[in-house]
Formats: C-alpha cells, sequence, structure tokens
C-alpha cells in the first residue's frame, strides 16, 4: 500500500449563533508538530464539556500536510507553504492538498496557522500589513507572543523583482514568481479574511506545544466564540516589539559563508560583517537590525538570509 495519503481529518464545532469562523492549522510542515498537540488537547477540551462554543464556528486541522507528518519531514513533495494558489493541474501531494486547503481558507474569516523552528529563538508572531491598528494586528497581540515580524510579501517580492533585473537562470522557477510567497496567511488576505503564522518555539520543546494551546484560547476569546462559562486563558495586551524584514540576501555560491553562528534575531551593527561570497567579496549590515531565518543548507540561487529593522 502506497505511504501517500488520500484525504485530511478536520474538527469542526458549529455554534447556534452566528459568527465568526476561526480556522486553526497544525503541522503545514511535517515535522513542526507543537500545533498538532496543542490542537488535539483543545479538541478533547471541547469534547469533554471544558470548552463550549457559543457562536460562530471554528475548525481545526492538526495535521495539514498528512504526507510530510508521517515521514516526519519539513516536506513531503516540496513546501506547502510556498505557491499556495488552486491548480488546475497537480503535480505533486502539496499542489493536491493546497486545493483543499484554499477551498478550506476562503470558508473562513481568520486563520491561526501554528508553527515552530530549529534555533534557540522567542516565539513571534508573522503578521501582515502596515496599520498596527487593523484587526490582524490587534488579533496577533493577543496571541501571547509579544514580537511580531512584518513585510514577509513585500521583502519577497522585492527579491523576485532583484533576480529578475539581474537574468538570473535559476533551477527553480518559483524564485522568479513572486506569487511562490504566497503561503496560508497571504491566500487567507487574497479571500477577504486575516490570519498570522505563530512560530510556537523550537520543534522539540514542550513549552512550544503550551504556546500553540494558549494562542488557541486567546483566539477564540478574542473572537468570543467560547460560552462564557468556558473561558480558557484571557486575552494579553501589551505593546510588543515589532521587527519588519528589509532585505533578503540569495546565496550565490556553494562556497558562500556566514562569519558567524547566526540565528534568527541575532543583532547586528551598521557596517557589521555578516557574510563572505566565495569571491570574497563581503556582505555588511546596512543599518542597524538582525538576521532573520538564516540558512546553512541553502543552495546557490535561493534564500540564504533575510535582514530585518526594529520599529518599536
Amino acid at each position: 500500500m502506497s505511504d501517500i495519503p488520500t484525504s485530511l481529518r478536520l474538527h469542526r464545532y458549529m455554534g447556534l449563533a452566528s459568527g465568526p469562523r476561526l480556522l486553526v492549522l497544525g503541522a503545514v510542515h511535517g515535522n513542526e508538530t507543537c500545533g498538532t498537540r496543542a490542537i488535539l488537547r483543545v479538541i478533547r477540551s471541547f469534547d469533554e464539556g471544558e470548552r463550549a462554543l457559543a457562536r460562530g464556528s471554528v475548525t481545526f486541522v492538526p495535521v495539514t500536510n498528512p504526507l510530510a507528518y508521517r515521514r516526519g519531514t519539513r516536506m513531503g513533495e516540496r513546501n506547502l507553504n510556498r505557491n499556495l494558489r488552486p491548480k488546475e493541474i497537480t503535480r505533486d501531494f502539496e499542489d493536491r492538498v493546497g486545493n483543499v486547503l484554499c477551498g478550506l481558507l476562503a470558508e473562513h474569516d481568520v486563520l491561526l496557522d501554528l508553527h515552530s523552528f530549529t534555533a534557540p529563538a522567542a516565539p513571534f508572531v508573522m503578521v501582515g500589513g502596515t496599520d498596527p491598528q487593523s484587526t490582524e494586528w490587534r488579533f496577533a497581540r493577543t496571541l501571547g507572543p509579544q514580537r511580531l515580524v512584518t513585510g514577509w510579501m513585500e521583502v519577497y517580492e522585492a527579491g523576485v523583482a532583484r533576480r529578475r533585473r539581474e537574468g538570473l537562470q535559476l533551477d527553480d522557477p518559483g524564485l522568479l514568481d513572486a506569487g511562490y510567497g504566497v503561503g496560508t496567511t497571504e491566500y487567507m488576505r487574497s479571500c477577504g479574511g486575516y490570519g498570522v503564522t505563530l512560530e510556537c518555539g523550537q520543534h522539540d520543546d514542550p513549552e512550544a506545544v503550551e504556546v500553540a494551546a494558549r494562542a488557541i484560547d486567546h483566539a477564540l476569546n478574542f473572537l468570543r466564540l467560547l460560552d462564557q462559562h468556558s473561558l480558557g486563558g484571557q486575552p494579553v495586551s501589551a505593546a510588543p516589539e515589532v521587527l519588519r524584514l528589509t532585505d533578503v540576501i540569495d546565496r550565490e555560491h556553494a562556497a558562500d559563508s556566514f562569519v558567524s553562528d547566526w540565528s534568527s534575531f541575532s543583532p547586528v551593527a551598521p557596517g557589521q560583517l555578516v557574510a563572505r561570497r566565495h569571491d570574497g567579496r563581503e556582505l555588511r549590515a546596512e543599518s542597524a537590525g538582525c538576521i532573520m531565518f538564516p540558512s546553512r543548507l541553502a543552495v546557490p540561487g535561493h534564500e540564504w538570509f533575510y535582514f530585518a529593522r526594529r520599529e518599536s
């Protein structure tokens, strides 16, 4: 029997009064399981009567990429959280999941997508747009982590434009397609809703599960979906740290190298040396800020690391 899954498992609770429709995703990347474990815990609490939905609906997808989850890998056949759009012709497993997932996103108003990461760092929320008073930003601020990162799509599109200007011949045509940067939250916004990606902590850290579970509670409370007698954790209110992505740097050659053991949020000063190209050219920080998403496994032509600056 093939190990390729043929279905997704969903859990949906619907209140008897109208209200917002929340979608909570786990394991969009198969080795990021804190969201899966938190979602299953919350489902049990609904089934055992500890929580009760009063209005609207909440749909849980504990394992959004079952092939990657089954294999314990980030991806099945490709990254599900890129190039997310309906496909008339499906070329891989993630295309088939994506067609179902796009339909699910379009049916909902709000998305909470739960992820984790490799290196030590504090949890953070990826948020879109520039208006800190928008509903999406207010939603993000209630989830628990008080570090927000924004600017993903703008920087991704700028990276694509630069690659096109330079006339690069790349093995992956997606690197020349701005739409390839679209993942769950971007597609959700294109459908008229809003959503955030919550990076809950390191992959195997038990505290990441707690961060995810608390965030689900906060999301349910923010949307006022729960019966007043079954409220979980109360939303938090604080002035978050905000970082805006400003640039993406591609790896040009396999011998390009970092000069330090960078991890996300590593601070850099103006002019500080960050990396060297294979031919000796230096890459320095243009301004004060931090390194984001450094990838020592990046192949030539692909994203290597990002710069971000602190806005508050």
